[in-house]
């Protein structure tokens, strides 16, 4: 008999990318010069005064729990950071310090999402964010957009899809995978949107630090009810040292704190003694030169997709994806992406993995390759759309 396994566990849905990156390993594997323009993780390692943060919390035995909020002065140095980037006065004790960004989704779901009740979410989007809202008996109201609102909720979205089982929305700013922000006045608009409803809001800023030619603006500058999602993997570069942390409302403190203590008793020790180095002055100096790297990734690849046909309606201005419409080659965008594995050994996302709505004309590139290697990536585009055939796959 087939194991009996809970609806929820056979309700989310895999990412579509690890079937394409399983054949990108083998190919590899067997010798082939893969470019990996899939996966959402910077390329740069940990910055060197972190590591060194860290190796000495290992030498000096910082490996044992601590409190289920954090360490006091690491959500300290968070609530520095905002006063000295966004000019915010925020209460450490509002802060708690998560198992990556994911731990914070977890506690946000967990505290506001009761069984049949839903958030609404922008498609195209992270594809976690409904996974999680599933895992606690929630729901996502999937919401179409397109490069008409930068691909973002509004104001008259949410007018137009809440409804009776409505209880709040997740942003993000930048997002996933179009790359695009909310500015104050939009976050503003939102927050009153959800509050005349009695809803939450819930921004995923995960991306913060890593905007091109433009600030991010916190939703925190504009709602102190809000609940803010952040992490240390993208801007501070320590994706497998998975630490994250939100920003809560006060009266929201006690509950997380003891979701937290439930959920996971705390945050790995040795990654929050580390990323007491992320703020140093020498910190980010290394991590404003990456921005600026990125920049120049995103300014090279952008007009060179755009050049071979790809529709990128809306200039991303943050993140490090580029969200590209594959409708003038015709085809499935998972055909699509298996023709350039095969053919060309360049590994890149189809739209199915965020969302429905027009996914699959819809591809993700990843700019998290040296320019040299974005280089060959576009010449390996150019000669494999020579050989694309739409239904060929």
């Amino acid at each position: 008999m087939a194991p009996s396994y809970s609806a929820r566990s056979r309700a989310i849905e895999p990412f579509h990318v690890m079937a394409l990156l399983a054949r990108a390993n083998q190919l590899q594997a067997d010798g082939h010069d893969v470019i990996h323009l899939e996966i959402g993780e910077p390329d740069f390692t940990t910055a060197a005064p972190i590591i060194a943060a860290g190796q000495a919390a290992l030498a000096n035995g910082h490996t044992r729990y601590t409190a289920a909020r954090g360490l006091p002065a690491l959500r300290e140095a968070i609530a520095g950071f905002y006063a000295q980037r966004y000019q915010l006065n925020i209460d450490p004790g509002r802060i708690l310090i998560t198992p990556g960004g994911s731990g914070a989704l977890l506690l946000a779901t967990s505290l506001l999402v009761d069984p049949g009740k839903h958030w609404l979410l922008a498609d195209p989007g992270y594809p976690c964010n409904r996974h999680f809202l599933r895992l606690v008996e929630g729901a996502a109201q999937l919401v179409p957009v397109g490069p008409e609102v930068r691909y973002q909720l509004t104001p008259e979205l949410v007018a137009r899809h809440w409804d009776k089982d409505s209880v709040g929305a997740l942003v993000a700013s930048p997002a996933n995978p179009t790359g695009t922000l909310l500015s104050r006045d939009e976050l503003a608009g939102l927050s009153q949107a959800l509050k005349a409803r009695g809803g939450h809001l819930v921004v995923d800023e995960i991306y913060h630090g890593l905007t091109y030619g433009v600030d991010a603006a916190s939703v925190l500058a504009v709602d102190d009810d809000a609940f803010v999602l952040n992490s240390f993997s993208k801007y501070f570069g320590m994706t497998g040292w998975r630490l994250g942390w939100m920003v809560a409302p006060p009266a929201a403190v006690a509950d997380l704190e003891k979701l937290a203590q439930n959920l996971y008793i705390s945050a790995p020790s040795m990654a929050q003694h580390a990323a007491l180095a992320c703020f140093a002055p020498q910190t980010l100096e290394i991590l404003e030169q990456r921005r600026h790297e990125f920049q120049r990734r995103r300014d090279f690849l952008l007009p060179a997709l755009r050049e071979l046909g790809f529709k990128i309606a809306v200039e991303p201005e943050g993140a490090f994806y580029l969200y590209a419409d594959i409708s003038a080659f015709g085809g499935d965008a998972f055909a699509f992406c298996q023709h350039f594995l095969e053919t060309e050994h360049l590994a890149f996302t189809p739209g199915l993995d965020f969302g429905r709505h027009l996914a699959t004309q819809h591809v993700r590139f990843s700019y998290t390759q040296d320019l040299p290697r974005l280089q060959q990536a576009v010449e390996r585009i150019q000669r494999g759309l020579k050989t694309w055939r739409p239904h060929a796959l």
